[in-house]
């Protein structure tokens, strides 16, 4: 039997399937600033929703934390015991003044912001299945394996969302992963490496962390992309890849890693995309799910620019006005067609 969890709760019709807490951001005495990532990127996102009036605060579902318990169904206690010294977590953040810190600091400012995304990932998976689509506006650490956290991701939500769904919804049994983050997504690669249940799309830039060559092996559809990659070039290997490994593979739902660190400028992805080919990308990813009628659940991942946040909501709203996403309860109202 599974444990009792508080991530599965009933939402109320009245919200969209956009998940969301303030206790998302992390700042603690500007040491997030010591990381090119925006540590409160999450909370802007939501604010430019609120101004273009999507959402408000009552209609946003509000994440809840992931606790030792949900964290357990694929993390191992050791894993979970090395996040109580601070030098793993300064580690694993990439913000190395987190040694000096004493670990309830660390665990209250840094970790729990990470278990409240962790949780809403967990939650947006159930959502997706329920009204056919979902949106954790956090969420996406995809470097994060069972035994192993890196590269700013500290607990695996992708694994442990789709582990959630396997184990507790009846009817899903095949996931496909499309990891469109700059970086390759070595962590849900790792758990799910001899898994054939779970279908991977992940498209990278080949020379960047990770480089995780094991991990590797458990990419259905590798799509390695140079150095310097523009719109064309890359909305068009999107389309064909995003297409193809859903012929493959029909799976039962879709997650979605949708990374803002492809962007041109991006200190860490070293490609080449614009804010109007992040938006398209998205569109594209989610015009041929709906088509296709298969429930996909998005998380937002890497994204190393003050300006990401602004994209994120931009293409959210593109969505919408696309009439690709809305607030219908009902799976079979948001499907486009079926087929």
């Amino acid at each position: 039997m599974p444990h009792p969890t508080e991530l599965y709760g009933e939402t109320p019709p009245t919200c969209w399937p956009i998940v969301y807490s303030p206790n998302y951001n992390i700042s603690f005495l500007g040491l997030e600033r010591l990381h090119p990532f925006d540590s409160g990127k999450w909370g802007k996102v939501i604010g430019y929703l609120r101004e273009e009036r999507l959402v408000t605060d009552e209609t946003v579902v509000a994440a809840r934390e992931a606790s030792e318990e949900d964290l357990l169904v694929v993390h191992t206690k050791r894993y979970l015991n090395k996040l109580k010294w601070s030098f793993v977590v300064a580690t694993i953040t990439e913000i190395p003044p987190l040694v000096l810190l004493p670990n309830f600091l660390v665990q209250r400012r840094v970790l729990r912001p990470l278990r409240m995304q962790t949780g809403g990932s967990i939650m947006a998976g159930k959502l997706a299945l329920d009204r056919g689509w979902a949106i954790n506006v956090g969420g996406g650490f995809h470097h994060c394996s069972g035994e192993k956290g890196g590269g700013f991701c500290a607990y695996a939500d992708i694994t442990l969302m789709i582990r959630f769904l396997f184990d507790r919804v009846e009817g899903v049994s095949k996931a496909t992963i499309i990891d469109l983050d700059a970086h390759q997504g070595n962590g849900h690669e790792r758990d799910f490496l001899d898994d054939k249940r779970v279908y991977i799309l992940d498209v990278y830039n080949r020379y960047i962390y990770p480089g995780d060559a094991y991990a590797k092996r458990a990419i259905k559809r590798k799509v390695e992309l140079e150095w310097g990659t523009e719109d064309a070039e890359y909305l068009e290997k999107v389309d064909v890849h995003v297409r193809g490994a859903l012929n493959e593979m029909k799976p039962d739902v879709i997650v979605y890693n949708a990374g803002t660190d492809i962007l041109d400028g991006d200190p860490l992805g070293g490609l080449s995309i614009s804010p109007q080919g992040i938006i398209k990308r998205d569109e594209i990813v989610f015009t041929i799910a709906r088509n296709r009628g298969i429930p996909i659940v998005m998380v937002t991942s890497g994204g190393y620019q003050k300006r990401t946040a602004r994209i994120i909501a931009d293409s959210i709203i593109n969505l919408h006005n696309l009439g690709l996403i809305d607030k219908a309860h009902d799976p079979s109202v948001m499907a486009i067609n079926s087929g």
